[in-house]
């Protein structure tokens, strides 16, 4: 993250005033879009994943304040239901090459409008999602396609804080951003 403040640009903040949802990817994302796999003689694979620590707390912060939070991701990774637990997040819809129908599912069990959903994303895979929502936003080192898509390009690269800024954006836009700051928790 960066240190000094973001300035959100004005509709920006319009945009993500209504927010009640925040969902997102996860390779290249949350992740910096490395996947790891290493393979052991009798042909096991594990995988590793990395997830910054400002994400994590970025995404309980967002909980904590009442801001649903999920994941979801064309991979099936047990490191991405890990991560989803303990950042708390309510929806995680792994597998989906098609995001779209998974979306449209959480819309219905949130009981929420596009317009009160926010969407980070890097990859062609995302668009049909960020076509959609109220906010779209889009990491630093994403596709051109999916920055021209969004409304808010972030400051940092996936899987460097770019979760975290959004979700200060969010809180800043709702004007809960002071009153969220003694609620963080490690």
């Amino acid at each position: 993250m960066p240190i000094r403040e973001i300035k959100f640009p004005a509709k920006v903040l319009r945009r993500a005033k209504p927010v009640r949802v925040l969902l997102m990817d996860v390779d290249g994302t949350m992740t910096p879009g490395y996947v790891c796999l290493q393979t052991f003689p009798d042909n096991s694979v594990c995988e590793m994943k990395m997830f910054h620590a400002h994400d994590g707390a970025g995404i309980k912060l967002a909980s904590i304040m009442g801001i649903r939070t999920g994941i979801i991701t064309g991979r099936d990774s047990p490191a991405n239901a890990r991560r989803a637990r303990e950042s708390s997040m309510e929806f995680v819809i792994q597998g989906q090459p098609k995001k779209l129908e998974a979306y449209k599912a959480i819309l219905v069990r949130a009981g929420v409008t596009d317009e009160e959903v926010a969407y980070i994303g890097d990859d062609l895979p995302d668009l049909p999602i960020l076509q959609r929502v109220g906010l779209a936003v889009a990491v630093a080192n994403a596709v051109f396609e999916v920055k021209r898509a969004a409304h808010y390009v972030t400051t940092v690269r996936g899987g460097e804080g770019a979760v975290r800024e959004l979700v200060e954006l969010i809180l800043k836009a709702q004007g809960r951003w002071k009153k969220a700051i003694p609620q963080a928790i490690a």
